[in-house]
């Protein structure tokens, strides 16, 4: 019995190690991942956990978008609207990815509500070489659609925003996996764990704007 119990463990300690699962005095720590580089460690939530932060004052800078067009970030994309914001650059080699492919399979699941409804945001935390090109070209391997604006712009600006968004690093390699969902209209704003499944930020999305209504049945009154 006792040799059992000792390959037991042994097999445990075998499986998060040789995974490369980091252990805590409370087990494997979540909401941390590598870029080939380090970064930010999320608070202690699960993947599907999210966190208010209420109210949130939002500067305009005058941005590019992934077009080239000019475009105010708070007047035109945000003021009155629901929005998710996600963080990424373009030679990001693992987490941005990841993320661009969340926003492309949220976007198929919610269907014509994007654009409508609610915008997607993708942010440059590189805006000294993400271009907009840059931006179109790496969008273009999710499949984009209507709804989905990427923006870069002068690194001041960006860097701006990203500190109002209580998102900046100094250093880009050290930016989170991290999604923000901001109801303007009503003042209500959710950090959120940018590898979260698209069902789970679907999910966050319908707290702001409510659940897609349901079909009439033929013949119902």
């Amino acid at each position: 019995m006792r040799q059992k119990r000792l390959s037991l463990i042994a097999a445990v300690l075998l499986f998060f190690f040789g995974a490369g699962v980091p252990l805590s005095a409370d087990g494997p720590t979540e909401g941390k991942t590598d870029c080939g580089h380090a970064h930010q460690e999320l608070p202690a939530k699960s993947a599907a956990a999210s966190e208010e932060l209420g109210s949130m004052s939002i500067p305009d800078p005058l941005l590019l978008d992934q077009n080239g067009n000019e475009v105010r970030f708070y007047s035109e994309l945000v003021k009155d609207r629901v929005v998710v914001i996600n963080f990424i650059f373009t030679t990001c080699t693992t987490i941005c990815p990841p993320m661009g492919a969340n926003f492309s399979k949220l976007q198929k699941m919610m269907g014509p509500r994007v654009g409508r409804d609610f915008e997607l945001i993708s942010i440059s935390v590189d805006p000294a070489v993400d271009t907009p090109e840059r931006l179109k070209a790496w969008a273009e391997k999710f499949g984009p659609g209507p709804g989905w604006t990427l923006l870069t712009g002068s690194k001041p600006e960006i860097d701006k925003l990203l500190k109002a968004l209580k998102v900046f690093t100094a250093d880009k390699t050290d930016h989170s996996p991290i999604v923000l969902l901001g109801d303007d209209a009503r003042g209500r704003w959710t950090r959120a764990y940018g590898l979260a499944s698209p069902t789970t930020l679907a999910g966050l999305v319908d707290e702001l704007i409510g659940p897609a209504e349901s079909p009439k049945l033929a013949g119902a009154f």
